[in-house]
């Protein structure tokens, strides 16, 4: 029987960075379609993960990213505190000057989840300098639940 791996095991030394080219300000959106990984009841859970990332001197090397991401698939957590550990990630190996993620979880037994996470919330250590969050956007990353 394989060893049942736990959030505390997701590895962030997966996640690597390249230097930005640029260094204007711009958006990257990144969506990944396959986020996979066990629910606490050892359950596959699916969801939709949209990135939107505002970088300072690091980019994401996406094949870091889909590597960080695969080994999501064998890790028993809450999507709860996944989408925490995965912010911790991101901005401990990126330090953007933004990071949104967007979680929206497949529905189960009947019920779907959809989770945020700003670092421009004032709550996040942010200055609410961009403020768009508290507005509704409807744009092509906006997914209608």
């Amino acid at each position: 029987m394989a060893e049942q791996k736990i959030y505390k095991d997701i590895e962030a030394g997966i996640l690597k960075a390249i230097p930005n080219p640029d260094k204007r300000a711009y958006e990257i959106k990144i969506k990944i379609p396959e986020f996979t990984f066990l629910g606490v009841h050892k359950q596959p859970d699916f969801a939709t993960v949209f990135l939107t990332f505002y970088p300072k001197n690091k980019i994401i090397e996406l094949k870091s990213l889909k590597e960080y991401v695969f080994q999501l698939r064998n890790i028993i957590v809450s999507y709860e505190r996944l989408i925490n550990v995965f912010y911790d990630h991101l901005i401990d190996t990126y330090e953007p000057e933004r990071l949104r993620i967007l979680m929206v979880c497949n529905p189960r037994g009947g019920i779907s989840s959809k989770l945020t996470i700003d670092s421009d919330w004032e709550a996040r250590g942010g200055n609410e300098k961009y403020q768009d969050w508290q507005q509704k956007i409807t744009d092509e990353w906006e997914v209608v639940m």
